[in-house]
């Protein structure tokens, strides 16, 4: 049995965002633990999707407790003791062990409320500063979200009955939680931006006292640098013969006249096209901003009026078909048929020997560039400047080995799941950093960074709650319900 990540309160659960504005975790401190510093990765890899948390709840310090109360009050804005609750559950769920001493616990709920308070400060700020959020933008994110969790669930019955289980009606009252809890949080995070940008913000200064207490007491906690490893590379991709071209150009043009004849373009979509991601949505590739398509696909996107649909497209991929759904300034919603060349047996062996003669002209000194300009296949990412070597790839982990600097590897085979066949990569080493401690002066410029962000932002609150009315009453004994 799989369950939600965790129980999301109705209104407010904000404190997780909050802990991330402020670089730490739990109460709000200027001494935070510095993270490793930041490793950007190369090329976009794909994120599985996180194993959820059961659903666990914890029962009110005070078991008598049978009415809902009010334990704060920020400006107007109650928040109440089952809220609390809420929160404290879903840290329960990720896994933090919660104190069982009454006096701890209260204290532990006190501290938690402190945050909660301290988030809705921060969210009245962006109510005030006029921050403005995409609902675009969060409804993606939030159907990303609802479909990992909803991918850990073996059938739609088994999804429904998790969320019955944890307290949801249905996946739209799931989803509705889901949307309040992200506009909350980056509500949060705007307003912070928008008061720096405004230079409302300045930067909080850093003694080398401050930095130094940090630093000695997050040395223990301060990770081990993983080995590196960098690389250009050039993929030679098995080609379609000029005959298998001219066929797959004939066949999506024969689509083409069925569309402008009145055909379906969602269905002509989910029964011939060949992109695998987008088949089953009738062709729907989501929201685009420019730029991240390739070049000639990007280019009839951004040109085509809405409703309208394009002549053929030919790019690396094949044939495409594409219809503009809707559009805004930055980005449109489009929709798209594939048709790809067939490929035929040859075409590895002969991808192999043109990777043999990059290889070959490397070893002369022939310029990377212009052979990338030739031999390379432009869907694959020509360059990798930092990379753990213990995530490579095993095809990559293979030939690479314990090449260094400068070294040319290959040609190797890798696969090419789209097309169900193979493709051959020749690389050279641009950079190749074993495992071992982080440089000090590397870990205290970021410890900086995160104590100064820590401060400016606590700074920030603590403004906020002298100009706001606010009211602690977690210690009042509840009132007890009449029978």
């Amino acid at each position: 049995m799989r369950h939600l990540p965790f129980r999301l309160p109705a209104r407010r659960v904000a404190a997780p965002l909050l802990a991330a504005l402020l670089g730490v975790a739990g109460v709000a401190s200027a001494q935070t633990a510095p993270t490793a510093p930041s490793q950007p990765p190369a090329q976009p890899a794909a994120q599985p999707a996180a194993q959820p948390a059961p659903v666990t709840t914890v029962a009110a310090s005070d078991p008598q407790l049978d009415v809902d109360r009010v334990v704060a009050i920020v400006g107007t804005t109650p928040i109440l003791y089952s809220e609390l609750l809420d929160e404290v559950n879903m840290r329960r769920a990720r896994g933090m062990q919660l104190p069982t001493d009454p006096a701890e616990r209260l204290k532990f709920e006190r501290d938690v409320l402190n945050e909660m308070i301290d988030a809705e400060l921060l969210v009245q700020k962006a109510n005030d500063e006029k921050v403005e959020l995409q609902d675009d933008d969060l409804n993606r994110t939030v159907d990303r979200q609802l479909q990992q969790v909803r991918a850990q669930f073996r059938s739609e019955e088994e999804y429904r009955s998790e969320l019955r289980r944890a307290g949801f009606g249905t996946p739209e009252d799931y989803r509705r939680r889901q949307m309040e809890l992200l506009r909350r949080n980056e509500l949060q995070r705007e307003v912070v931006q928008k008061l720096r940008r405004e230079q409302k913000l300045a930067p909080s200064p850093v003694s080398d006292q401050e930095l130094n207490e940090a630093y000695e007491q997050s040395r223990s906690t301060i990770p081990k640098r993983e080995a590196q490893i960098g690389f250009r590379q050039i993929v030679v991709a098995n080609k379609p013969t000029p005959a298998a071209k001219k066929a797959a150009r004939a066949k999506a043009e024969s689509l083409l006249v069925e569309i402008v004849k009145g055909g379906n373009f969602e269905q002509i979509a989910k029964r011939e096209s060949m992109d695998p991601g987008s088949k089953e949505q009738g062709g729907d590739l989501g929201w685009n901003r420019r730029g991240t398509m390739v070049k000639e696909f990007d280019e009839m996107m951004f040109a085509l009026p809405v409703g309208r649909v394009s002549p053929i497209v030919e790019t690396s991929f094949g044939y495409h078909i594409i219809r503009v759904d809707r559009a805004q300034p930055a980005e449109v919603k489009a929709r798209h048929i594939l048709i790809r060349p067939q490929l035929d047996s040859g075409g590895v062996q002969r991808a192999k020997l043109e990777a043999d003669s990059v290889r070959a002209a490397l070893e002369k000194g022939a310029d990377f560039d212009s052979l990338s300009a030739k031999h390379h296949d432009v869907v694959e990412n020509g360059s990798l400047p930092e990379f753990p070597r213990d995530s490579l790839p095993p095809a990559y982990a293979a030939a690479i080995g314990n090449a260094g600097v400068n070294a040319l590897v290959g040609p190797f085979a890798i696969d090419d799941p789209a097309n169900k066949t193979q493709k051959f990569v020749v690389l050279k080493v641009t950079m190749a950093v074993p495992a071992g401690e982080y440089p000090e002066a590397t870990v205290k410029q970021r410890l900086r960074e995160q104590v100064s962000e820590a401060k400016t932002v606590r700074k920030l609150i603590d403004n906020l709650k002298k100009a706001t009315y606010v009211s602690i009453r977690l210690e009042e004994q509840p009132r007890t319900a009449s029978k």
